[in-house]
């Protein structure tokens, strides 16, 4: 469990890095459109912030699912459950790991396909599959807390308190 803090960490401090990042990034490019001499050399922040807003969305997507953040409908799934007797969350976790890891293994094919065209982006020149990398990161994360949340060592349908640890 050490080993999930540590990744919570380092997911929480990454996301708070990119965002202020991001401000910090979009204030620089209003700042320099007030002077027009200058603000054709922060053409690249539009996409840098871009592409950091894409990072941003995958990386946290591990830590919504885990904090019981993502769209879902509570009561129907509650209903069946105890209507049925089925272990419907045990089910949900299984078809939501299987689910994480096909669009991980999509996503993987995808990026080494990018790769090994060598496309490189306009402004920033960087190569393309580091964005097709997002979804590939961003869904083993998912998929590693639907399977810890199925072996019973996060408990996501837990309700969720307000304050922030």
């Amino acid at each position: 469990m050490k080993l999930l803090g540590l990744l919570r960490l380092a997911e929480r401090t990454l996301a708070v890095g990119i965002f202020l990042a991001m401000v910090a990034l979009f204030f620089v490019n209003v700042l320099s459109r007030q002077f027009g001499s200058i603000a054709s050399d922060f053409a690249w922040v539009e996409e840098a912030v871009r592409l950091m807003g894409l990072f941003l969305v995958f990386l946290t997507l591990g830590l919504a699912l885990e904090r019981g953040r993502h769209v879902g409908v509570d009561t129907w799934r509650d209903r069946i459950a105890a209507a049925t007797r089925l272990p419907l969350r045990r089910i949900i976790d299984v078809v939501g790991f299987c689910f994480s890891i096909y669009v991980v293994w999509l996503s993987w094919r995808m990026t080494m396909f990018v790769m090994s065209t060598g496309q490189s982006s306009p402004t920033l020149n960087v190569p393309i599959f580091w964005i097709y990398l997002a979804p590939t990161i961003g869904f083993a994360l998912v998929a590693l807390r639907y399977a810890l949340s199925f072996f019973g060592l996060i408990d996501r349908f837990a309700e969720q308190q307000e304050s922030v640890e």
